[in-house]
């Protein structure tokens, strides 16, 4: 791909983000309900190619079971206020009425609190006593540390996750986790993550990992690409890990799922994504945005309250309806925030594809006009796509 000359010596790629790309319809349509948007991983299978983001504001266990039952899976923070408090509900109360100049502070006091390992086990049991896939999501610093909860919780699934995860970690002071060694000894299909480029996700799918997150900075309540200055966006970042998983199935045999994480706030950025070549999608903000979501109105991201160089703010959600709306509709609003997955059935079938393999390979375009052409009456009356 070629260059642009950022100064003399120095140039990149350039990249592409959700906003700056369309679909391009086929020369076949279909009926929607003649779509199969289910997704499997490992031994698992899902009506919904869905992952909630294991974030506070978004699961707990009771949404991460309502998510399960209907056909997602809820990922549960297990470093967040549930395995910190025996009932949270005082720190969700409190986080809800903080003004904001005190929330980043006063939450890192919140989450100083010690996680207790037997709250690990009574979250992770209580999902899956509900009868529906249980997944959970830890840090690369402390997987080591509480793996034989883990274990001992029957977790289904396991996501290592970070700001940037990468498969060679350097450090001069302690151990890192190893984690080819890791992840090819631990008994449970693990997704690691996140990372945005060709080689570290390549190197990431060589550990043995079941899956892969892509996305470094695009959550809608993420500061990385400010206080850090990195990060890809999210379609040039999809579309390299989708090449690096060709790669890694040429090279092995074994097909390692690409996971788009964050960045999406509708129905198309959903389709945008699974064309740009992810097999499904974490999403953390619209489900915030639920009656049921645990963060009453306010969502934040995970490195929001980390103690010396917080990466996440609290942001304010507006309300849209049940998570079963906002999922699965009925929609009644038209700026594609509800019935995501309705949103991405229609995309699919309107481009005249059955299967989500088959919509990975639509045609793109390049689309700076997309969102503006025809549209100067809804940015005029704040409406649709306005």
């Amino acid at each position: 791909m070629a260059e642009v000359e950022v100064g003399l010596g120095k140039s990149g790629r350039r990249a592409y983000g959700f906003d700056d790309i369309a679909i391009v319809p086929s020369r076949r349509t279909r009926d929607p309900e003649d779509v199969n948007i289910k997704w499997e991983i490992d031994a698992f299978s899902f009506d919904l190619p869905l992952m909630a983001s294991a974030m506070d504001g978004v699961v707990s266990p009771s949404t991460a079971i309502e998510i399960g039952r209907l056909g997602g899976v809820g990922v549960l923070n297990l470093e967040g206020l549930w395995t910190r408090y025996e009932d949270p509900s005082k720190a969700y109360e409190e986080i809800a009425q903080l003004p904001s100049g005190q929330a980043t502070a006063r939450m890192q006091e919140l989450y100083s609190e010690p996680i207790k390992p037997d709250l690990i086990t009574e979250r992770i049991a209580e999902i899956n006593n509900a009868g529906v896939i249980s997944c959970a999501s830890i840090t690369p610093q402390r997987t080591e540390k509480y793996a034989e909860e883990i274990l001992q919780s029957e977790l289904d699934v396991l996501v290592i996750q970070g700001t940037v995860v990468t498969a060679e970690h350097v450090s001069k002071t302690k151990d890192p986790l190893n984690l080819k060694t890791f992840v090819r000894d631990f008994p449970i299909p693990t997704i690691v993550g996140g990372c945005a480029s060709y080689e570290a996700a390549l190197h990431l799918m060589r550990t043995g990992a079941a899956g892969i997150l892509v996305g470094v900075g695009p959550g809608h309540a993420c500061t990385t690409r400010g206080v850090l200055g990195i990060g890809v966006p999210q379609a040039t970042a999809i579309a390299d890990a989708r090449a690096a998983r060709t790669r890694h199935l040429d090279e092995t045999g074994v097909y390692v799922h690409v996971i788009a994480d964050g960045g999406m706030a509708t129905g198309g950025d959903i389709a945008k994504a699974i064309v740009c070549g992810a097999d499904a999608v974490m999403v953390g903000s619209p489900l915030a945005a639920a009656t049921e979501a645990p963060g009453q109105g306010f969502h934040w991201g995970m490195a929001t309250f980390h103690p010396t160089l917080p990466r996440g703010t609290r942001v304010e959600t507006t309300t849209r309806g049940t998570l079963k709306e906002i999922l699965l509709g009925p929609a009644t609003q038209n700026d594609g925030r509800l019935n995501l997955f309705g949103g991405l059935r229609n995309s699919m079938s309107t481009c005249g594809y059955q299967t989500l393999k088959e919509f990975q390979k639509a045609e793109i375009m390049v689309a700076p006009a997309l969102q503006t052409e025809g549209k100067y009456l809804q940015k005029q009356q704040g409406v649709g796509m306005g």
